[in-house]
């Protein structure tokens, strides 16, 4: 009977390592199968990561190449200014307003409407647009100090011309 309880006894033992070892073996096999998809995971992360890094530096490469070009327009953009206000300094523009006042007012409204046609082609429009009528009229005679005797109207704005009607 001693025997019978010693070997009830090893199998319980042996039976309790073997559920052991099975408990083991499910557990690590479960613990893999969790790590390898947690590592899908980590390596579609890392692919997103990566690409994300790629794509901020492209656009770093590109913000530093037009930022380049913004300092280069804004260098000429400054030279100009410089290269006017010299010349505004060279030219008595006053002295020139007296001494010969069509002169001025004709370079002026001329100028006035150049600009209108650029600023009017840099916001989408042709730039072809006509003169207005103030500066339609006859270039031979020279203004005084009413500015607009020559013409009838009094638009000045140049991005329209008023139009007059002949009956």
């Amino acid at each position: 009977m001693a025997k019978l309880y010693a070997l009830i006894i090893i199998m319980g033992i042996l039976g309790g390592a073997v559920y052991g070892a099975k408990y083991y073996y499910d557990t690590t096999q479960a613990q893999l199968a969790r790590l390898q998809e947690n590592n899908a995971k980590l390596e579609i992360a890392l692919e997103t990561s990566e690409d994300s890094i790629n794509r901020l530096q492209e656009n770093a490469a590109k913000m530093a190449a037009a930022n380049q070009q913004l300092q280069s327009d804004l260098q000429k953009a400054e030279e100009y200014g410089d290269d006017l206000r010299a010349k505004l300094r060279k030219h008595d523009l006053t002295d020139l307003a007296l001494r010969e006042p069509g002169q001025l007012e004709g370079k002026m409204n001329g100028a006035t409407a150049k600009l209108w046609r650029e600023i009017e082609q840099d916001t989408g429009g042709s730039g072809d647009s006509p003169l207005p009528e103030w500066l339609q009229r006859d270039t031979t005679t020279t203004g005084n100090q009413d500015s607009d005797t020559g013409g009838t109207g009094s638009n000045t704005d140049s991005s329209e011309a008023e139009t007059s009607q002949t009956d």
